[in-house]
């Protein structure tokens, strides 16, 4: 239930779906699973998994969700070369060369043939819907697949107005100018990992883990004009993360002390506590957000059309 990665984006006109609705929606896009022949299905899944019987689960005012996606994996490799079989064998019997036509064909022939004999791999995407804070934060380290939920859930609702969280200054400005002037502020403290990109092209790249982000060796970095792309952070002594020059954020860790609040619920009672942990969450998370969009002067509402 807790969120390690996130990317969260913002709605451009209010979220105004209740509950009931936008149960009602998913309901009629669900996950089934793949036939033999088939390659791929994306679908909702019940927002808490085997434990729930509903594609949106509600706490706090947000909207739990879940998106399942199963697909076949098929090696390129292994069909490029079946290909080129083929191609030979039609070079030999026929004395002439493929056309892309035919290539095309006996691509798409070996995937059918191969299809019942494929490995299936499932992924499972929660995310949720703050209304009150007009965003939605996804659970991925792949913004592909931030984008694919994004994608569904436009589907089966018919609109679906985001957009990403677009500062004045550069978010690597920002994060550089926090070390060189070691003005980060509020409730945020540095960590001991940062990557570090020169200019150009063909520029150094530099990680560092475990290293003290204001000492010396960081600000020879500096001083050779290279600029931060992750760093990693702690905010109001509640959880730990790296933040990236999308504002994408990897590795969250929420701290003990954040976890604990929910040990006295009854841990035979699945249910309950999958919902005040969800509650408990996504409550730190909406806060953790609007105080980063602080430290580049934005609000989760700045993207809202203006009438």
């Amino acid at each position: 239930m807790w969120f390690k990665n996130l990317y969260f984006f913002a709605f451009t006109r209010p979220f105004e779906w209740s509950e009931e609705d936008l149960e009602k929606h998913l309901s009629e896009h669900l996950f089934t699973p793949l036939g033999s022949t088939e390659l791929a299905h994306f679908g909702w899944i019940n927002a808490l998994g085997k434990h729930g019987d509903s594609s949106v689960h509600s706490a706090s005012d947000n909207f739990l969700i879940c998106a399942r996606k199963e697909e076949k994996i098929l090696p390129a490799p292994v069909i490029k070369d079946m290909v080129e079989q083929k191609v030979n064998l039609l070079e030999q019997e026929q004395g002439r060369g493929a056309t892309k036509k035919e290539r095309e064909q006996f691509k798409e022939d070996i995937i059918f043939e191969l299809l019942p004999r494929a490995f299936s791999r499932i992924t499972d995407t929660h995310a949720y819907i703050s209304p009150v804070n007009n965003i939605i934060v996804i659970n991925s380290s792949s913004r592909g697949k931030a984008e694919d939920l994004l994608a569904l859930l436009r589907k089966v609702l018919g609109t679906l107005p985001v957009t990403s969280f677009d500062p004045d200054i550069c978010v690597d400005e920002t994060m550089t100018t926090w070390l060189s002037e070691k003005s980060l502020g509020g409730k945020f403290t540095l960590g001991m990992e940062a990557e570090f990109n020169a200019l150009g092209d063909d520029g150094a790249v530099v990680r560092v883990k475990n290293q003290d982000l204001i000492g010396d060796e960081i600000q020879a970095h500096l001083d050779a004009d290279k600029y931060v792309v992750k760093i990693a952070l702690e905010w109001d002594e509640s959880l730990s993360f790296i933040l990236c020059d999308d504002l994408a954020i990897k590795r969250i860790k929420f701290f003990d002390v954040i976890q604990e609040k929910n040990d006295d619920i009854d841990s035979d009672d699945v249910v309950a506590k999958l919902d005040a942990d969800f509650a408990l969450m996504a409550g730190e998370l909406n806060r953790f957000i609007i105080d980063l969009l602080a430290e580049f002067s934005m609000k989760t509402t700045d993207p809202l059309e203006k009438d």
